[in-house]
């Protein structure tokens, strides 16, 4: 192991296995991490650390999300040359031109783009949105473990995901308290054993 000198959380990057990073400027070149980072300086230091040999870069982040647009709350590779990522859902969705450009810029940068609904509004006591995504998932040996938020457009979210996961058993868990905390189970489990 080697330590490096910069701030990245593990929902901050979404890897491929086949040497590219999907992230989201919001994030990454956020002053509040790595201050004076430019996107060549970020490319670089990812390479160094990462051996990547492409850095994919998304603009923004959910709405009111308080990672600053980690990408697993967007997109994940489900091989290395196949992304999904979240659709609208439902009338009010907060997110709904998010989606459409973050579909936009997946297909520009030559990737298979597949989609799932995305959980739509989900609000607070406070009716302030709260940034809930069905991407925010953990791929385990036997399981894929979907946060859902309403009964509706969760099912649909994991019934598509099972065409993605053969030979794993995808299940939706309601996670409204677990967002509340921040974060759902990709981020909660990083860095865990499976």
């Amino acid at each position: 192991a080697r330590a490096a000198d910069f701030v990245l959380e593990g929902g901050a990057v979404e890897h491929n296995g086949a040497g590219a990073i999907l992230t989201t400027r919001q994030c990454l070149l956020n002053p509040n991490r790595n201050s004076g980072w430019t996107q060549a300086t970020a490319e670089t230091r990812l390479n160094q650390a990462f051996n990547c040999s492409r850095v994919l870069w998304l603009e923004n982040g959910l709405l009111n999300d308080h990672t600053d647009g980690h990408v697993d709350n967007l997109a994940r590779f489900v091989a290395a040359d196949t992304v999904i990522c979240q659709t609208p859902s439902g009338t009010d969705d907060p997110n709904a031109t998010l989606y459409l450009a973050i579909e936009q810029e997946l297909q520009a940068m030559g990737l298979t783009v597949r989609t799932i609904p995305s959980p739509g509004r989900v609000s607070n006591a406070d009716g302030e949105a709260l940034p809930a995504s069905h991407m925010n998932f953990v791929v385990g040996n036997t399981a894929v473990v979907v946060p859902t938020y309403n009964r509706e457009w969760g099912d649909q979210a994991v019934s598509a995901l099972r065409d993605f996961f053969p030979g794993r058993n995808v299940v939706g868990v309601p996670s409204q308290h677990l967002l509340s905390g921040g974060g759902s189970f990709h981020c909660i489990t990083q860095q865990e054993p499976v």
